[in-house]
């Protein structure tokens, strides 16, 4: 009986859970099951979900302290992520979770919903899509809940995140309204959360509309109401960057000493933020510099600081490098960069002021490859990648120019010199170079006993002393402190060899070492192998991987034939060392020195046309004056050659006026005006607005020579350019003038003179336009223009009669033609005059469609009384021809593959 009722008790129950399941009935126990299945299921789980989600996304995220911050973060949308980079599995846990509740939840009867837990699946699913950048499905839901529960609890802070999505999809008008309105209906009548969260989303909007002084007002306000720690710092942080960009340096330093006085209630990175925006405040100049390398001293001592090194090492760089000490800068730079920054930006600055150093103390080379480095770290979008990439293209014609100029000008000054004073330079040179490398000798010896050292005492780790392959421990010369031996024969490895102090003979063959796997052999023990080289370099120096390595370059010939005889004279000391090394002979240097006048004056040349550019540059494309004037000038005392003086003279002129220099501007300007009254330059100086002026610029002169050529002016427009070549040396437009002297040359000389100036133009401005496309014609057009050669299958076929330009039998014959045409009626026979080179034009006859066509026709012309030309024609096919115009070897024809 008993058994029967709990039967009946178990079936009620079952069949009551059945019907409590159903979302079709709206009853107590309906309403209940549902709501409570929701609130503490699916929807816990799908909230424990977003939190995750929140956190790992606080976590991740790389805020770009540079601007102001936003006041949330989101992950990356579709256009940000890198192809490596996942969408956070958490929110799409939270999306499935919301729907789930709505699906299997929801008591939609009657058109209204019976379960009470509805609006919160519904905000839920609104927040998942949110922070998915799903903003359309987000604002879908939301206004579900605005539309279907007026009353609900949540409305409030679904209104908030209507206009959170506003503000992500650039309704940022809307949601300004829309917030507005709602804090002024509602205000502190709200959740202190949600009209926190609700004040911290105008601000937001309003610092995408730009109206700062707005956004820093409200932000004050969700700084009060938020009870959340991270929030509160960032909110002040956040006020902090908005008054240092409405110019209130005090308001903005308060602030941040707020995030710094929260201590460890906030984010230890925006303590550290902090402290940077204070620091960018510091005034270097007349602050106190004591206090300030103080703090930082103490922030970079505390442990908790240790993942913001390169924050702070950039700081104590910044701060170093505004006092003008450089060398201190650059350690501090270089140890920001070796703390691995995740900011790309201060990556790049970091390599950015490096670079900036260098290039202040005329290191370009080492400033070309850091600006190289930055460009790396840089958004090639960007406004600074291209400042600083046009930079960097302007730096590789500085180095190239200071290379020259330096060079040149070491040569010239030492051959200058007379015998005696070479001598002594050169020993000068020696001394220095010795001290050099005895420095360079001792750091690699500690460098070597160092790694020997380590070596010993990874083996000791590893096996014990008899990891060596000493039997007994290291006995001897290998003491168990890691110091390598004195006596040679005491090194590990050597057969048959008793140790001092034991009775027995180490083998190498044997595993006699307790490490096991540890190998014997000698070149496999790195202690062995760093000490071997560090006494290899003590007896021999540094020596080249050739054969018979131990001879001397200079004394090979006097070198005895005994190589034991030549170890012993080598290990007698560094001295014999220095004798035997020819870069300590100054005889050396001295024999390498040029001596034909010849290329002295080459040299000068050279060097005085690298000043005139470097001038130029520096004053146009680096704003750098004092460094122009300083090039400029130097160019003037070292006669140069008369084409140089003018525009140097002038360029000076121009920059002294900059500089505020009124004196030296006269003086350069009454040099012009009175030793060039006729020139340009002159011109330019009395009347700098006047249109002949812009007539004679040089663009106005490059396009009308650039006219000629297009019109097919072929000899005029080559004469022009090499005139206006040597006018405007130094110019920017000079590039052009070489580019098109490139393509004259190639219609008059043919494809190898033209594939020279090509190459002339690509090494000589290789950071121009110009110097580009000469490059890119030198990989496209070139190869294809050299596999073009006689022999291919003929089309057509001309006549070709060769003349000079000028020449009194030209008219005649053009006449004969002429009628010969006319006569023919044939519209595909033309009568051409052919620039050929600069002293030979083709009078060519086009449009025969064989050759026994084109032989017929020299035969009329030669033959037939009302003709009989006088000049035999070259019968030739249209492709050889071309090969021809573009080789200029019409001799080789003639005599190879004339048709006969």
């Amino acid at each position: 009986m008993k058994t029967s009722t709990c039967k009946y008790f178990l079936l009620i129950g079952a069949a009551g859970l059945i019907l409590a399941c159903s979302t079709k009935k709206d009853t107590f126990i309906n309403r209940n099951f549902h709501a409570v299945n929701t609130e503490y299921n699916v929807l816990y789980n799908g909230n424990l979900a977003l939190t995750a989600g929140i956190e790992d996304l606080k976590t991740s995220y790389v805020d770009n302290y540079w601007d102001v911050l936003s006041v949330e973060r989101m992950q990356p949308t579709l256009e940000q992520q890198q192809p490596t980079d996942k969408p956070n599995a958490n929110f799409q846990r939270a999306e499935e979770k919301a729907v789930k509740a709505i699906q299997k939840h929801s008591m939609n009867i009657g058109n209204s919903e019976r379960n009470p837990q509805m609006d919160e699946a519904h905000l839920l699913l609104g927040k998942a899509r949110y922070y998915d950048n799903r903003y359309i499905p987000a604002l879908e839901a939301l206004n579900y809940i605005l539309l279907k529960y007026p009353n609900s609890s949540q409305i409030d802070e679904a209104k908030v995140w209507r206009e959170k999505v506003n503000i992500r999809i650039d309704n940022d008008g809307v949601a300004i309204k829309n917030l507005n309105k709602l804090i002024k209906e509602k205000g502190e009548a709200m959740e202190p959360q949600i009209f926190s969260d609700a004040n911290a989303m105008l601000a937001q909007a309003y610092i995408k509309e730009e109206k700062i002084d707005s956004a820093a007002y409200l932000l004050k306000k969700a700084v009060i109401y938020t009870k959340d720690k991270e929030k509160k710092a960032r909110y002040r942080f956040i006020v902090g960057q908005l008054h240092e960009k409405l110019k209130e340096p005090d308001s903005a330093f308060a602030y941040f000493q707020k995030v710094i006085d929260m201590k460890r209630q906030s984010p230890r990175i925006y303590i550290i933020q902090a402290h940077a925006r204070q620091a960018a405040q510091f005034d270097y100049k007349k602050g106190d510099t004591l206090a300030f390398m103080e703090k930082y001293r103490k922030l970079l001592k505390d442990r908790e600081n240790r993942p913001y090194l390169d924050w702070l090492n950039y700081q104590v760089a910044v701060f170093y490098d505004k006092q003008d000490l450089d060398s201190t800068a650059v350690v501090y730079y270089n140890k920001s960069l070796r703390a691995k920054p995740k900011d790309r930006y201060l990556n790049a600055t970091n390599y950015r002021s490096i670079g900036e150093i260098n290039f202040e103390n005329a290191q370009y080379v080492a400033a070309g490859k850091y600006y190289d480095s930055t460009l790396v770290h840089l958004d090639d979008r960007t406004r600074e990648y291209k400042a600083i990439k046009k930079k960097r293209d302007n730096l590789a014609d500085v180095i190239k120019y200071e290379a020259i100029a330096q060079v040149n000008d070491s040569i010239l000054h030492i051959t200058s010199l007379n015998e005696q004073g070479r001598l002594a330079y050169y020993e000068d040179y020696i001394k220095k170079l010795k001290v050099q490398d005895e420095l360079k000798r001792k750091r690699a010896e500690a460098e070597a006993q160092k790694q020997a050292n380590i070596a010993a005492n990874q083996n000791n780790v590893m096996g014990g002393n008899d990891a060596l392959g000493l039997e007994g421990g290291l006995k001897g010369g290998l003491q168990t402190t890691g110091a390598m031996p004195a006596v040679k024969s005491n090194m590990p490895g050597a057969r048959g060899v008793t140790q001092p102090g034991s009775s027995t003979t180490t083998t190498t063959g044997t595993d006699a070492g307790a490490g096991g796997g540890v190998s014997n052999f000698q070149f496999y023990n790195t202690s062995a192998v760093a000490y071997g080289q560090m006494e290899f370099k003590k007896r021999w120096g540094g020596r080249a991987l050739v054969d018979n390595w131990r001879w001397s370059s200079e004394l090979r010939g006097a070198a005895q034939d005994n190589d034991d005889a030549i170890a012993d004279a080598d290990s007698l000391g560094n001295s014999k060392d220095e004798v035997l090394d020819p870069r300590y002979d100054p005889n050396f240097y001295i024999t390498q020195l040029p001596t034909e006048q010849v290329i002295l004056d080459s040299l000068a040349k050279e060097r005085n046309f690298a000043y005139y550019q470097l001038g130029i540059i520096y004053k146009e494309k680096f704003k750098e004056y004092r460094r122009s004037v300083d090039k400029l000038e130097r160019l003037l005392v070292n006669n140069p050659e008369e084409r140089l003086i003018l525009p140097a003279k002038y360029n000076l002129y121009k920059v002294y006026e900059i500089l505020g220099d009124a004196a030296n501007a006269e003086k350069y300007k009454n040099q012009v005006l009175n030793e060039y009254p006729d020139s340009r330059y002159a011109q330019m100086i009395r009347n700098p607005q006047s249109e002949d002026i812009y007539k004679g610029s040089p663009e106005a002169v490059y396009a009308g020579v650039y006219k000629m050529y297009e019109d097919g002016k072929i000899r005029e427009a080559a004469a022009q350019t090499d005139v206006y070549i040597d006018t405007y040396t130094g110019e920017e437009i000079n590039s052009k003038f070489e580019l098109l002297k490139a393509q004259l040359t190639g219609r008059l000389q043919g494809i190898e003179e033209y594939k020279k100036q090509l190459n002339y133009v690509a090494l000589t401005y290789p950071n121009s336009e110009e110097g580009k496309r000469a490059e890119e014609w030198l990989k496209t057009q070139i190869p294809l223009l050299e596999k073009i050669n006689f022999g291919q299958e003929a089309l057509s076929y001309k006549l070709v009669f060769k003349f000079a330009p000028g020449d009194p039998r030209i008219a005649p014959l053009t006449a004969k033609l002429e009628k010969f045409i006319k006569e023919g009626v044939n519209n595909y026979i033309k009568l051409t005059t052919d620039i050929y080179t600069t002293n030979e034009d083709f009078i060519v006859v086009h449009g025969f469609i064989s050759k026994l066509a084109a032989e017929d026709a020299a035969t009329v012309l030669t033959d037939y009384k009302e003709y009989k030309i006088g000049e035999t024609p070259t019968i030739i096919s249209t492709e050889d021809y071309k090969v021809v115009m573009i080789r200029k070897n019409f001799n080789q024809y003639l005599s190879t593959y004339k048709i006969e």
